[in-house]
């Protein structure tokens, strides 16, 4: 990992023609742009202490239940995780009511379960308490940009044949 660019993410780009609703809109103040944008930046930053967290975990010691393809297998599934929350936000800007919806609840999922799932390499000594304080209150300030932004997404007329964005 390069030191230069601890969290391997893109970085958010407002000359984009692609982050624009329609041509000629640019211009206008759009808030669920503007805290989507916010969203993503404090989403690198807990990609920044999360893979700061993962470079220092311990060998798991002889006590321990799991062996080391373990916790490299589930530090994979968290990565996996987390790059998927990075690229939701970036396509929740397709700017469909329920798109935005359906991205919010997978961001939602995968941000809680990576603050739970790091507990697991606290509780077998891979990973130190301080590291797993620094990943829970980095995707706190997350779920507090997340819940405004959420709160910014207008309904619009497409209808969800699912019933569950209505």
């Amino acid at each position: 990992m390069k030191i230069d660019n601890l969290n391997e993410l893109p970085e958010w780009n407002d000359d984009d023609p692609s982050e624009h609703d329609e041509e000629g809109e640019s211009w206008k103040p759009n808030p669920t742009r503007s805290l989507c944008k916010a969203l993503y930046q404090q989403w690198n930053q807990v990609m920044i202490v999360l893979n700061a967290a993962f470079d220092s975990l311990k060998e798991p010691g002889d006590d321990s239940v799991f062996g080391k393809d373990y916790f490299e297998d589930h530090k994979s599934m968290l990565l996996g995780d987390a790059y998927e929350v990075a690229a939701k936000i970036r396509s929740s800007e397709a700017g469909l009511y329920i798109i935005r919806m359906e991205n919010a609840a997978i961001i939602r999922k995968n941000a809680q379960f990576i603050k739970v799932a790091t507990n697991g390499f606290v509780m077998d000594g891979v990973m130190e308490e301080e590291h797993r304080l620094f990943i829970r209150e980095e995707i706190d300030k997350f779920r507090e940009i997340f819940k405004e932004w959420v709160a910014s997404f207008e309904k619009d007329d497409y209808g969800d044949e699912w019933g569950l964005f209505i």
